[in-house]
């Protein structure tokens, strides 16, 4: 198995990734918001890269039970339904609903990994299981790090990091192949232990303390809230029917 980590959106989309399994992380905030979407009942989540994109599709879906969702600078696009915050995704309001969704870094990170063969959200709030279905797979790995605006983010690689080294736990290290990125966030994971007050020291985390949405960071920190793995075919995301 090779293990191929990439530290930003904007790196991954110049990668190959057909033949492998993609995990894809924005821990401040968008994939813990997805988490949290379809632990409360959301049907899917429809990632767009442009909020102009995210208007049509929500339009052709039907705005009777889709909600658009995303945020830019971290605060609600406005117009929209609902913004990143995990807080704002619990089941009065998104229980049954279909999401679109735009974000300045997590969403552009699932359009990079549309080539996989498979494409899996992870986060701190789901890390337990991701993992577990990665060792259950077969195949190489990309875990892509959304990143902050193109640029490695510490919250990313910290999970990323987390990822690479649950799937050398227990492994034969010689059938495991990690490239230099892999390398770099696991020894950051074997180093660090993200908790909220870290991550209220990172850049994502820092911006949304500025912007008065520090709340969320607890929630983001919080390891295994859910035992679930959400998974991308068809630019949806949504639960498979093991975890319904």
């Amino acid at each position: 198995m090779k293990v191929t980590t990439y530290f930003s959106a904007a790196e991954a989309e110049q990668a190959e990734m057909q033949g492998c399994t993609a995990v894809v992380i924005d821990v401040i905030r968008a994939t813990s918001t997805i988490v949290e979407a379809l632990a409360n009942g959301a049907r899917a989540i429809y990632p767009t890269v442009s909020t102009e994109d995210a208007i049509r599709l929500a339009n052709s879906l039907g705005r009777e039970d889709t909600l658009l969702c995303g945020e830019r600078k971290g605060l609600k696009v406005e117009g929209f339904d609902l913004g990143n915050s995990p807080l704002e995704y619990v089941a009065d309001e998104v229980g049954a609903k279909r999401l679109v969704m735009s974000t300045t870094n997590g969403t552009r990170a699932f359009a990079a990994a549309q080539g996989a063969d498979r494409v899996l959200a992870a986060s701190f709030n789901n890390l337990g299981a991701v993992v577990r279905t990665l060792r259950a797979g077969n195949g190489d790995v990309a875990v892509i790090c959304a990143g902050k605006e193109g640029h490695f983010a510490l919250d990313d690689a910290l999970c990323g990091g987390l990822v690479v080294d649950g799937l050398l736990d227990g492994a034969d290290p010689e059938r495991i192949f990690l490239n230099d990125a892999s390398r770099a966030a696991l020894g950051l994971a074997r180093q660090l232990r993200p908790d909220a007050e870290l991550l209220r020291r990172t850049a994502a985390g820092a911006a949304l303390v500025e912007v008065g949405l520090g709340d969320d960071i607890p929630v983001c920190a919080e390891f295994d809230r859910h035992d679930l793995v959400p998974e991308m075919t068809d630019r949806m995301i949504h639960l498979p029917r093991t975890h319904r």
